[in-house]
């Protein structure tokens, strides 16, 4: 008796064993599967890479160098996978054509809209149907790949220039300018030399005109000036500040491209060399009513951007006549009552980055 319970323990024992064997095997036959198919995965996924990158379709590699050159800090991911002889060919296949016509400005008549009932377009009764009090009005955008803001500003006299309380040192927040000056609306304006990639925004790069007077920049040189004049027109200007505030602009700063100018579209070849990326644009319909763009960016699975052959389409959708691009990337961000609105990309709490100026309506 005892030795039937001993074989059969043996057995039992022997069983399990084998039994283990068998799933030891398949574990590591499931391992080995599972290693097999990442490193196919990693395989397709590294020449998928590749393929992007140097294959025959220029899209994807027009689309690298052009988001990356136009960074401030980003150019390395170009200059790593691209040569400079490639870059330099990609770029001066992707650019806007400069436009050299200025505003008209008095083919601006504010106000001229404000009887309308019937309406063109959804883009037009999105800006025109409002209340007769309201100042302004946000319109929310979603396209491919991109989600942002509109906001139609119905009276261009409540627009100003302002600039950051530290001028010359640091930037400030939008946020912080918005609040401090009782904004109801706000977007970022100029552009900032960045020293030593600090990115500190204390002070405008080019022409940055404030109540008539030139804060930054040489007065004489000749630039692309994006501003109002005492009629609140926008005007659009290829000149020198002191030819600008001689023919009534008061505020104002330096930057581009011009995207439309007295209603013509500017020739855009390929992506229009900046990219995708998050943008600001500012603009003015033939009626007067300014148009605030916003598109927030650089973020993966909510927002990516935009180009500016995309912001362009946008802004004539909604029937702007005068249109330029301001300063884009982490600088974007719109404030609205005093409170942030979009989604900037910049590494801070807020994901503002401190800018020199902003437009603000009060």
């Amino acid at each position: 008796m005892k030795q039937e319970v001993k074989q059969t323990v043996l057995e039992s024992e022997s069983f399990e064993i084998s039994k283990g064997k068998i799933q030891s095997k398949r574990k590591k036959k499931k391992g080995l599967l599972i290693g097999v198919i990442i490193c196919i995965l990693l395989d397709l996924g590294a020449f998928l890479c590749i393929f992007l990158a140097y294959g025959p379709i220029s899209y994807f590699r027009d689309l690298l160098i052009t988001t990356a050159m136009t960074t401030k800090s980003h150019k390395y991911l170009a200059r790593t996978i691209y040569s400079e002889k490639t870059i330099e060919k990609v770029i001066h296949s992707n650019y806007v054509v400069d436009i050299k016509e200025n505003t008209n400005v008095d083919d601006i008549q504010i106000g001229s809209s404000n009887e309308i009932t019937e309406y063109e377009s959804i883009y037009d009764e999105q800006i025109l149907k409002r209340n007769p009090d309201d100042l302004y009005k946000m319109i929310p955008l979603e396209g491919d790949g991109y989600k942002g803001y509109l906001v139609a500003i119905y009276d261009p006299s409540r627009i100003s220039l302002v600039s950051s309380r530290y001028y010359g040192n640091w930037g400030q927040y939008l946020e912080d300018m918005a609040k401090q000056h009782k904004a109801k609306v706000g977007i970022n304006a100029s552009g900032f030399d960045d020293t030593n990639e600090v990115g500190n925004g204390a002070k405008a790069s080019g022409i940055f005109i404030k109540g008539g007077k030139v804060i930054e920049g040489n007065p004489n040189a000749r630039a692309k000036l994006i501003g109002f004049n005492q009629e609140h027109v926008l005007m659009l200007m290829n000149a020198t500040a002191n030819e600008a505030i001689h023919q009534g602009m008061i505020d104002a700063v330096e930057f581009g491209p011009f995207l439309i100018v007295n209603g013509k579209p500017a020739e855009i070849k390929g992506n229009g060399g900046w990219g995708i990326s998050s943008r600001t644009a500012i603009a003015q319909r033939k009626d007067g009513i300014v148009l605030f763009l916003v598109i927030d960016g650089r973020q993966p699975g909510y927002s990516m951007g935009t180009n500016i052959r995309e912001v362009t389409k946008i802004l004539l959708r909604y029937k702007a006549y005068n249109a330029a691009n301001l300063d884009g990337g982490a600088s974007s961000s719109l404030n609205i009552e005093g409170k942030l609105v979009s989604k900037p990309c910049a590494v801070s709490p807020t994901g503002e980055r401190p800018i020199p100026n902003a437009w603000l309506v009060k």
